[in-house]
């Protein structure tokens, strides 16, 4: 038994400098960390002919509570709905709190045009959309945002009755820089 013991240990003791090694190489150090700041605007239709936002499932309360949303929301340059789209935000979000003061939002800003053409950042968190700036997080992503992590400050800067509105995105995003 004593030997078996040795063995196990002389064993952990030659692999555990390797698996340290491993370890450390598997994250990005700060010098290869890229930042990027990114503003832009998501509109959630709710209404219209041009709907982006569809329930898929209405709760049975006065308070919505339990609502589930579909969107495929297309996301701008700028603030106005004839401003140059730089992609869609697609996914889900649902009305997650009993006094229907937040949605969790769960969903994919797919970059189509500009810059950021092909990737992907990935939210998710409680938009508390009764305050006026919230935070949410960026929790990965692909493409030139492969493995990211970062917030969003999200600012309501239109709201048209009923339920149509306009989100400023004010994306703050850290991912390993791609060796070239």
């Amino acid at each position: 038994m004593a030997a078996s013991f040795r063995g196990t240990k002389a064993t952990v003791m030659a692999i555990l400098p390797l698996l340290m090694m491993l370890s450390s190489s598997s994250f990005a150090s700060e010098e290869e960390m890229g930042e990027t700041n990114i503003v832009c605007y998501m509109h959630d239709l709710l209404t219209g002919k041009n709907v982006t936002a569809v329930p898929v499932t209405l709760a049975a309360n006065s308070t919505g509570f339990g609502t589930i949303v579909a969107i495929d929301d297309a996301v701008t340059e700028g603030p106005d709905r004839r401003s140059a789209i730089v992609g869609r935000a697609q996914g889900i979000y649902i009305a997650s709190a009993l006094d229907s003061s937040d949605f969790h939002l769960v969903f994919s800003v797919v970059f189509t045009e500009g810059k950021h053409k092909g990737s992907t950042l990935e939210i998710q968190g409680a938009d508390r959309y009764l305050q006026q700036k919230r935070e949410v997080s960026v929790v990965s992503g692909t493409g030139e945002f492969r493995y990211a992590r970062g917030y969003a400050v999200l600012e309501t800067v239109e709201l048209d009755p009923p339920l149509n509105a306009v989100i400023k995105f004010n994306l703050t995003i850290r991912y390993p820089v791609a060796d070239s």
